[in-house]
């Protein structure tokens, strides 16, 4: 059984069946009874045109459930009869599941389930491994979603931002349980740009490309983390970088510079520089502050922080960290600890490295800041 098929499949068999009239719930519910029955079919009998079998499968089961419904006679009586068996459209109006599904009225949490259920193809079992919660409550989150959305006219314009934060919160979810989700959001995403013409979409693959080809060198063998600047550059994933770059000099070319373009010319940066002590410092805080004024980010103010401490000493990092008068901002503490560390003042350095090992939101970053803590208090 060729999973990787029926999930491409899946967008494409739902909008074709929200657009002959179901609503997003019931086709979805049907889309996925569809897939059953092709795992059960399928190793046995492949047919010609699987999107078209999964069309009429689909199809056949919303009509089954609406029949069966009394409470929903009346709209059964609307339903036109089951079309005739022929290949599927060859036409692709599956992009506007990806703004359905990032629809403003869902938390993130939600819209991050309903796309990887509606546009991934992911089963509610494996998301719910994905996110380590239990099945039924990653049910209940998807259920309430589709309830949310099912009231939505399916024709309305969608913001593409949303759609792009959505994605970038299940790219930076990376691995957990039996779904590589930082894998998955590149999939999809790779599936909005073929079907979106917009830099901002190729920005963020690009971005996406770019971080993923150093996921191997970011952990040490027994689970701790290894900063940027200690990584193994040469087992970095060249053809990753090489692709991320492409795509990103294009979104550039284009000058609609948006967010996500700016994060991956630094990640691109990062990429280029044979060494940690050869990287272009200087471009990179002119990125930042690009970065800076589309986003107005607190949280890039803080990065950009870090590399003025690179570009220009860390008495000027600490100076840019300074007029950052938010003191409960996340990781604030470790990279007020970092610059410290080399201006020389290692007290303090352990100090905020402690403090931040205590606001750390996950224990391998615990675990690292308390090490640099005990590093510098054994000096």
């Amino acid at each position: 059984m060729d999973e990787a098929l029926l999930r491409s499949l899946t967008p494409s068999v739902l909008t074709v069946l929200v657009r002959r009239g179901a609503s997003f719930a019931a086709a979805e519910d049907a889309v996925q009874e569809a897939l059953v029955e092709a795992v059960r079919v399928w190793p046995a009998d492949l047919p010609r045109d699987p999107k078209g079998w999964l069309v009429t499968a689909a199809w056949r089961k919303f009509l089954d459930a609406t029949r069966a419904d009394a409470a929903r006679r009346r709209r059964e009586d609307r339903v036109d009869e089951e079309p005739a068996p022929g290949p599927a459209p060859a036409v692709d109006v599956s992009l506007q599941l990806y703004f359905l599904c990032a629809h403003p009225s869902l938390t993130p949490s939600s819209a991050v389930a309903l796309t990887l259920r509606a546009v991934g193809g992911l089963t509610t079992r494996q998301i719910a491994r994905a996110y380590l919660v239990p099945e039924a409550t990653m049910a209940q989150r998807i259920s309430r979603a589709k309830r949310t959305v099912s009231g939505v006219r399916f024709d309305q314009p969608g913001d593409v931002a949303t759609v792009l934060r959505i994605l970038y919160l299940v790219f930076n979810e990376g691995y957990s349980g039996d779904v590589d989700l930082a894998a998955e959001a590149i999939r999809l995403t790779r599936q909005l740009a073929a079907r979106f013409d917009h830099p901002e979409v190729a920005g963020l693959l690009a971005l996406m490309l770019l971080h993923h080809a150093r996921r191997a060198t970011r952990t040490a063998p027994d689970g701790s983390l290894v900063p940027l600047a200690e990584q193994d550059r040469g087992r970095w994933d060249t053809r990753s970088i090489a692709e991320g770059v492409e795509i990103l000099q294009a979104a550039l070319a284009r000058d609609r510079l948006g967010e996500f373009q700016a994060q991956a010319a630094i990640a691109a940066l990062h990429a280029d520089a044979p060494t940690a002590g050869e990287t272009d410092w200087v471009q990179i805080v002119e990125w930042y502050d690009e970065l800076a004024r589309l986003t107005d980010s607190p949280v890039v103010r803080l990065n950009r922080a870090v590399a003025v401490g690179e570009a220009d000493g860390p008495r000027a990092g600490l100076a840019a960290l300074a007029a950052l008068d938010d003191d409960s901002l996340p990781r604030r503490a470790a990279v007020a600890a970092y610059l410290h560390e080399r201006d020389g003042d290692l007290a303090t350095a352990a100090r905020l490295y402690a403090e931040a090992a205590h606001a750390a939101p996950n224990l391998a970053e615990r675990e690292h800041l308390t090490r640099q803590a005990a590093r510098l208090n054994s000096r």
